[in-house]
């Protein structure tokens, strides 16, 4: 088409943009699910293990609503946002590497900054300055 969407509803011919915040929303996923069981495995006994098995997701998910969602309560400035994000997913990814996966960890790592990139960029970049399909005369 030319000059409207390419069929993705909603995403203005940007289909990768859609394809990243996919892959955003299952990264924020599984930092809340590797805070839970990094806490819930975290060696202690009773009580507290069930605090950090709740508590470390349920404080993240307070964290991000505030500051990192979409439609978040805060509105901070970038720079801080990136913080919050880097904080939660980079937890995340320490969580996973605290329940013994170092290998998953250093993937996640590396999925989530590129991912967060990428982000950034599309956000930066108007959908009309992104090419939809080859320049038509």
């Amino acid at each position: 088409m030319v000059g409207g969407t390419s069929g993705v509803a909603g995403l203005g011919g940007r289909p990768w943009y859609g394809a990243n915040e996919v892959l955003a929303f299952l990264l924020e996923l599984a930092a809340l699910g590797s805070l839970g069981w990094w806490g819930f495995g975290a060696g202690h006994m009773g009580a507290l293990r069930v605090l950090l098995g709740v508590g470390a997701p349920l404080s993240a998910i307070v964290v991000w609503a505030l500051f990192a969602a979409p439609r978040a309560r805060l509105r901070p400035r970038l720079p801080l946002v990136l913080m919050v994000k880097a904080l939660v997913l980079g937890g995340g990814a320490a969580a996973l590497y605290g329940v013994g996966h170092p290998v998953a960890a250093s993937a996640v790592a590396v999925v989530t900054v590129v991912n967060t990139a990428v982000a950034e960029i599309f956000r930066a970049t108007p959908p009309s300055v992104v090419p939809v399909g080859p320049a038509r005369d």
